[in-house]
């Protein structure tokens, strides 16, 4: 036998006879591989609510008066957040804290228009905590969206289904509503570093940043 038969010979690998393979096992053990794998219903959920909140933020974003009440929100810089809110502009400002990752931030922004009646803030609300796993302030916010005994027009939960379903189709195939660019997203942080030390920002937009929003939304 030559050297490369010996190589050769050394290195065949031994197989182990075909009866002694339990097919049916085989596929139990991956099975059971598969299920630890996926996530559990709750984590896929609320990863599932987080993906929607960007976009029903990028929608509130790009929205074509959404930067005028950015700018009315940031007029009167002296006055504390609860005098005078333009909920609509609160609404926006805490899609945009949102969206440049301030989540904190935006929810305090969004209780602000939540708790003047707010519908949509309610909403966001919603999904926010439902992403945190969050269930019962998520299921509290739901509450405030579909129920309310001054309105006999509050959405049901077959249009916050439809709602849910074009979210998921937008996130999937991508939409003309775009998120911050990296100017507002520096502004925002300008705006965050002039606080007390808090990392929720609770001041008003300034109007350098209802400016940018201003040439966001034209563009």
């Amino acid at each position: 036998m030559t050297t490369i038969d010996e190589l050769l010979a050394d290195a065949r690998l031994p197989t182990a006879p075909s009866d002694g393979f339990d097919v049916g096992a085989a596929l139990r053990r991956l099975a059971a591989d598969a299920a630890q794998a996926a996530p559990a219903p709750d984590i896929a959920r609320a990863a599932q609510a987080g993906r929607h909140l960007s976009v029903v933020c990028r929608w509130v974003l790009n929205t074509p008066d959404a930067a005028d009440h950015v700018d009315r929100l940031a007029q009167d810089p002296r006055r504390t957040p609860e005098d005078h809110l333009d909920v609509d502009g609160s609404l926006v400002f805490a899609c945009l804290l949102y969206l440049t990752d301030h989540p904190e931030s935006a929810q305090f922004w969004w209780q602000l228009a939540a708790g003047a009646g707010h519908r949509a803030a309610a909403y966001c609300l919603h999904l926010h905590h439902l992403a945190l796993g969050e269930r019962r302030e998520a299921q509290h916010w739901l509450h405030e969206v579909t129920h309310t005994v001054l309105d006999s027009e509050a959405p049901d939960e077959h249009f916050l289904s439809c709602l849910e379903v074009v979210a998921h189709y937008v996130r999937k195939n991508g939409s003309a509503a775009s998120g911050p660019t990296g100017g507002l997203e520096m502004e925002v942080h300008r705006l965050a570093m002039l606080g007390t030390g808090s990392c929720i920002i609770v001041a008003r937009p300034d109007r350098r940043l209802a400016d940018l929003l201003h040439d966001f939304t034209n563009r």
